[in-house]
C-alpha cells in the first residue's frame, strides 16, 4: 500500500517541489498551503506522516501540532517540523511539544526522504513515551 504524506507549507514553490519529489518517490501527497487546511486534511484522510512548516500566517506549525495531538485519531501520526530557524531552542521546543523530528531549510531532498521513510516505518515516538510513563 502506498503511504500518504501530508505537506503543510505556505511557500507555494516549496510545497510544489516537495509534492512532486515525494510523488516521484511513490508516495501519495496531500498538500495544504496553510495550517487550517492541513488540519482538515489530516482529520479527513489520516496520513502516514505530516511534514509541517513552523512559520505560517494565520496558524503556525506549533498550533497545527497541538491540534493534531488533541485528537485521538490523529495523535499517532508522525510529525516533522520543517523550518528556516536554526536555533537549538526551537528544536528543543518542537520535540518537547510532541514533534517527532525537525529539519532545517534549506535541506537536501534525499535527507528529508530518509527521515520520512524512517518515521513512516517506525511510527511516532509518542506511543512509546506514553508506555514508558505508565
Amino acid at each position: 500500500m502506498m503511504a500518504t504524506i501530508l505537506l503543510i507549507e505556505d511557500n507555494r514553490l516549496i510545497l510544489d517541489n516537495l509534492s512532486e519529489y515525494f510523488e516521484m518517490e511513490g508516495y501519495k501527497i496531500l498538500a495544504a498551503e496553510n495550517g487550517k487546511t492541513g488540519i482538515e486534511l489530516a482529520r479527513k484522510h489520516i496520513p502516514d506522516l505530516i511534514i509541517c512548516d513552523t512559520k505560517m500566517p494565520l496558524m503556525n506549525g506549533y498550533r497545527v501540532l497541538q491540534l493534531i495531538l488533541n485528537l485521538s485519531k490523529t495523535y499517532e501520526i508522525p510529525f516533522i517540523f520543517s523550518t528556516s530557524n536554526a536555533e537549538n531552542v526551537d528544536r528543543t521546543k518542537a520535540l518537547e511539544l510532541g514533534a517527532d523530528d525537525y529539519i532545517i531549510k534549506p535541506f537536501e531532498l534525499p535527507t528529508l526522504l530518509a527521515m520520512a521513510k524512517q518515521w513512516i516505518k517506525s511510527g511516532s515516538n509518542r506511543h512509546r513515551q506514553i508506555e514508558i510513563h505508565k
